[in-house]
């Protein structure tokens, strides 16, 4: 059936948050369901095989994310000078985003959605004849168990990082799309408020070969673990069953975690020790703009309500965007300092800029539209220019801080305190100098809250 050689067929993954890619495993396993063998390289701890390139037919590059599109398009111009007859598919999250742009740098293929089993028949089709797919696939699918063999082991990834110490960390998905349409956010644009389960089965299936494999953590990486409260439940209490040491963390909505408060208590006692929420900001305004669906207030108590059930919350930001102002952006760090959440926000969040790539629900906005320069390639995103030059040059400054701050290991409260001080300097309308960063000491009384050693950013 189709190619016989695992050369035939190569998937390639360049970057997935730290994790070992579903973006390689789940592919691979609908491909070997279908008698396809096939290969799954990551380039984020493996360098590319040449050989395996130009033996190739069919030729996938996983782009889930932001990052993993800039580095995909790097990884597409080898491929292309390595074997210019294979066939070449984008596929993943960003790929219909940015499918104008893909076809510019030569992929043939483009598929976003549900896009396994589409996958599948397109590698078929190329022994025969080629045909062309569909682009963004929103049908249920047969799923497939991940086919992780082959794979670099998990001990190469993410850990969690907790006061008990170190455990190596898997990842697994639930659930897929999104119920909601918050207008910053890529998944609307593809999904468009469309949500698919994946069988409990499948599940735990991945879990059990992690963990096998030395996971002692899971990742729940659903872009809403309570889109499907009943469904999140029943897995979570299948997996505490029968590894009852294992922890796992999920994202939530701050609206999902105030609609399901009754359940922080048992998902907290099943294992769970964090929980990603994006906040992105305080200012009622951004929040309007992006339709995130809460207020400042439900921040609070959301966050109120995580640290009674015992969970550590872990908000998420995107601080800088046309509509947060200099006097907000402070305000926010108040609000981090007041709560003593410096050990709970990755720096990086701190700094992170609004990106608008093409299909952005955002353009749906005449007020937005008319702020947008022209799209920048090379940014993969709309170009766009604070009204106050301030808060622009503040975020460059603060960027420069967090990643110098990453560098070195400094303690995120030392981030922190560097990062305001640049903040209150661009309002004194001082120059913007931060303080050297510096590795963090031991920290007196124990270890940060619980989190993954791999810092979240897009």
């Amino acid at each position: 059936m189709g190619f016989t050689f695992p050369s035939d067929v190569l998937l390639l993954s360049t970057y997935e948050l730290g994790h070992q890619p579903l973006h390689l495993a789940s592919p691979l396993g609908f491909l070997e369901r279908a008698g396809f063998a096939a290969r799954g390289l990551d380039l984020a701890v493996e360098k590319l095989d040449e050989a395996a390139v130009r033996a190739a037919r069919f030729v996938g590059i996983a782009v889930p994310m932001h990052t993993a599109l800039r580095l995909g398009l790097r990884v597409a111009a080898r491929v292309r000078a390595l074997n210019p007859s294979a066939h070449l598919c984008f596929y993943g999250l960003y790929a219909p985003l940015h499918r104008e742009l893909l076809a510019a740098a030569g992929a043939d293929s483009v598929l976003g959605g549900e896009y396994e089993e589409e996958l599948v028949a397109l590698v078929g089709s190329l022994a025969a004849a080629r045909r062309s797919p569909r682009l963004v696939v929103l049908d249920r699918l047969n799923f497939a168990a991940p086919q992780r063999n082959g794979l670099p082991p998990l001990e190469r990834y993410a850990r969690l990082l907790a006061p008990d110490g170190e455990r190596v960390a898997g990842y697994v998905e639930a659930s897929r799309g999104c119920l909601h349409l918050c207008r910053h956010c890529p998944i609307p644009s593809v999904y468009d408020g469309r949500f698919f389960v994946v069988p409990a089965a499948t599940v735990l299936a991945d879990a059990r070969r992690q963990i096998a494999a030395g996971a002692r953590h899971l990742t729940f990486g659903d872009p809403d673990f309570l889109n499907g409260p009943g469904h999140a439940l029943a897995v979570a209490r299948a997996l505490h069953a029968e590894f009852p040491s294992v922890t796992f963390d999920f994202t939530a909505k701050i609206e999902h975690l105030l609609k399901h408060r009754a359940l922080l208590p048992e998902l907290a006692a099943l294992g769970c020790v964090f929980v990603v929420s994006a906040v992105e900001s305080l200012n009622e305004r951004v929040l309007a703009i992006l339709d995130k669906g809460h207020t400042r207030a439900d921040a609070d108590e959301a966050l109120a309500l995580t640290r009674a059930a015992g969970l550590a919350l872990r908000p998420s930001l995107v601080p800088f965007t046309p509509w947060e102002t200099l006097d907000s952006y402070l305000a926010l760090l108040d609000w981090i300092d007041a709560r003593a959440l410096h050990d709970q926000i990755d720096p990086v969040h701190l700094s992170i800029r609004l990106l608008i790539p093409p299909g952005s629900k955002l353009l749906e906005l005449d007020d937005v539209r008319a702020q947008l320069g022209a799209l920048e390639p090379s940014k993969l995103s709309y170009a766009w220019a604070h009204p106050d030059p301030r808060m622009d040059a503040l975020q460059r400054a603060v960027y420069s801080a967090v990643e110098s701050a990453a560098a070195c290991g400094e303690d995120a409260r030392s981030t922190f305190a560097r990062v305001r001080s640049l903040a209150r300097a661009a309002a004194a309308g001082q120059p913007l100098v931060a303080a050297p960063a510096a590795a963090a000491p031991a920290i007196a009384g124990g270890a940060r809250s619980p989190h993954l050693s791999e810092t979240w950013f897009c």
